[in-house]
């Protein structure tokens, strides 16, 4: 097997350089080709230098890791690069975390690989051996396997998991309180067509206005039925019975046609299983 490569996320330096020694004592041939602070940092250096292993950080500024994979996974190049056949194999992810008891639930429910902090030495053993032959697999699969866009498939899977809101209140939201001037408009939930999140704000789009809400996107989901609006997008949600057909462009991206819109909604990778011929 050719020399493993990694990249380290994690915004305290003294966390990270921990993390290194361990690997270095845990994997000596591992070769760590970045260390960066921030998840933005994470998705351009991991597109840029492709290691076959990212450890993420949950909590760093801007990007959490999981949001960090995500957008990777949405950004990975879907062919390898020049003279390499097939598509490019995505990293494997490790999530590092401080002890939260519903976090290691989530992982564990997904079959994610994850990290405690502070890092055990025989816990990282685990973790490498389970990379390690991830890797192996990878580089020797069954006839009629395509373990590049199974891999992909798989972790898309794990993340729309992981990125879920925890549960649906049992009473849904009925009414968007949107400030318009000096006045309050209330708009009816099933009015709405599209939440869209806009640098601080959301856009809401009903069939006659266009409204912003201070109420983060993430905060939002959770008050809405799952069943009545899907999420397409890392910063989309749609109604489910406002979409009228879904298009697919020649190079496979997704968009969706809604009532009442004339611009077309994108539909991100990480969502485009959710469209598939009943």
């Amino acid at each position: 097997m050719t020399t493993a490569t990694a990249l380290i996320a994690e915004d305290e330096p003294l966390l990270a350089a921990t993390l290194q020694a361990e690997l270095a004592r845990a994997w000596p041939a591992l070769r760590i080709v970045a260390t960066v602070g921030s998840g933005t940092a994470a998705v351009t250096q991991a597109l840029a230098l492709r290691p076959d292993v990212l450890f993420l950080d949950i909590r760093m500024p801007g990007l959490s890791g999981l949001e960090a994979a995500a957008e990777l996974a949405e950004e990975w190049p879907a062919e390898g690069s020049e003279g390499t056949p097939g598509p490019m194999p995505f990293p494997a992810l490790v999530f590092v975390t401080a002890y939260d008891h519903y976090a290691v639930q989530a992982f564990e429910a997904q079959a994610a690989d994850y990290l405690l902090k502070p890092v055990q030495p025989q816990r990282l053993a685990q973790t490498v051996a389970r990379l390690q032959q991830r890797l192996q697999e990878r580089q020797t699969p069954s006839p009629g396997d395509a373990p590049a866009e199974q891999a992909l498939a798989h972790t898309m899977s794990q993340l729309r998991a992981l990125l879920a809101p925890g549960g649906a209140r049992a009473d849904p939201l009925r009414v968007i309180q949107a400030s318009v001037g000096n006045a309050i408009r209330l708009v009816p939930v099933e009015e709405v067509l599209v939440f869209e999140a806009a640098d601080k704000y959301v856009r809401v789009l009903t069939l006659d206005a266009e409204l912003l809400i201070r109420t983060p996107l993430k905060d939002l989901l959770p008050q809405l039925d799952e069943r009545a609006f899907w999420q397409v997008h890392r910063g989309t949600v749609v109604r489910a019975t406002a979409i009228r057909a879904v298009h697919r462009d020649e190079a496979g991206k997704l968009s969706l046609e809604l009532a009442g819109l004339t611009q077309r909604v994108a539909v991100s990778r990480l969502y485009a299983s959710r469209f598939k011929p009943m």
